[in-house]
């Protein structure tokens, strides 16, 4: 089971969901609060499994309602996944993936795990 991990940073606070394994797979902007964040983590939980997949890599790519998850070729080449939520805002992003399946399997791993995430705050 996956867990949300609340985590301070010199400019706010900050969430990482973590996989079973441990390994992390989608992470938060920074936000200035705690009560901000765990609402960003709702967020998460409320619109990763029923968000649509946008492949923005292909030519005359299907555009999908929000929410979604965005995925799309960064600058290093690297293929990458940002959810939306239905207002448009970008609730978490992803790490960059050598390829197209690793990305949609890191997507399958965010819709899984979010939903029933426990949630940790390191102490700092």
């Amino acid at each position: 089971m996956g867990k949300f991990v609340l985590r301070t940073v010199n400019t706010g606070i900050k969430f990482d969901l973590k996989a079973g394994n441990g390994e992390v797979i989608a992470t938060s902007e920074v936000y200035s609060s705690e009560s901000t964040c765990r609402a960003g983590i709702a967020s998460v939980q409320k619109n990763a499994p029923a968000a649509a997949i946008e492949n923005q890599t292909t030519e005359n790519f299907a555009v999908e309602k929000n929410p979604k998850f965005e995925v799309y070729e960064d600058k290093a080449g690297e293929i990458r996944f940002r959810l939306k939520a239905t207002n448009g805002q970008i609730i978490a992003v992803g790490e960059g993936y050598k390829t197209l399946a690793s990305c949609l399997k890191g997507i399958e791993s965010v819709k899984k795990n979010a939903v029933d995430a426990k949630i940790e705050k390191l102490d700092q």
